[in-house]
């Protein structure tokens, strides 16, 4: 038996006003690969600044293993990316300080050259960012993140504004950092193009109203209570696609 990575125990969180979380309990384990699944509003991000340690519960505990190293990419539409920077740079000014100058050195350099070709990017080196598409930001932040050496990898509406190659790119991308032992946790409101390709999925309205596997959670009751409107759940290729059921029978069903 492993240790939990994090552990919430009846976290409550609010900015002042109604409560954003109310009573989560939940446990990311070493190796997990979770999405947190619900609209905006429903506290997908506050629970994710939770578990980076960057909000504090207004009520309950968050217990987090000794020395644990957490990694957080953010949501793209965040970043300003006119800032003067190439992509090696905005890579290694992620890593941990660790002199008075802080210079990088060659073995930094060779450590960003490295990740760099991990994820497929190595001839972007030298480019600025504001000169990327979709798919190669999001591999330079996600470099971001592997720098720093996580065991945990949190990632804020990765897919989202992206087109549906970059999805899959992300998709299969961030499957084979899991299979290496690092555990994911992102947000995401996508059902169809990214919910229901992942392992486990925690359903989140202001509280947990469901985890477990896709099959378990991309049912009509939770997504109802998730998402406020009624759903019909077809099977395809063996995953379940969300469909507007408020579309006529005759109509061309509208997929979420």
């Amino acid at each position: 038996m492993t240790d939990p990575l994090i552990a919430l125990d009846g976290v409550g969180f609010t900015y002042g006003g109604a409560p954003v979380l109310r009573d989560v309990s939940y446990v990311v384990e070493p190796g997990q690969f979770t999405g947190i699944v619900g609209p905006s509003g429903s506290g997908k991000t506050t629970l994710l600044r939770l578990l980076l340690g960057s909000l504090k519960p207004s009520r309950g505990r968050v217990v987090r293993g000794p020395g644990l190293a957490v990694s957080y990419v953010p949501q793209l539409e965040t970043v300003n990316w006119n800032f003067p920077v190439t992509v090696a740079d905005c890579v290694i000014m992620s890593r941990k300080p660790t002199r008075l100058i802080p210079r990088p050195t060659r073995t930094e350099r060779a450590e960003v050259a490295e990740v760099l070709e991990r994820l497929g990017i190595a001839d972007l080196a030298a480019r600025h960012i504001r000169e990327l598409s979709g798919g190669q930001q999001q591999r330079m932040f996600l470099a971001r993140a592997l720098i720093r050496r996580p065991s945990l990898l949190l990632l804020d509406e990765p897919t989202s504004g992206v087109d549906v190659q970059t999805r899959h790119e992300v998709l299969h991308l961030l499957d084979d950092l899991n299979r290496d032992g690092l555990a994911i946790v992102l947000t995401t409101h996508d059902l169809n193009g990214m919910a229901a390709h992942l392992p486990h999925l925690l359903a989140l309205h202001h509280t947990v109203i469901a985890s477990g596997t896709p099959a378990e959670v991309i049912v009509p009751s939770v997504v109802e209570q998730v998402f406020g409107a009624r759903m019909e759940i077809l099977q395809h290729l063996g995953l379940p696609l969300v469909v507007d059921s408020a579309e006529g029978v005759d109509s061309p069903r509208r997929a979420v």
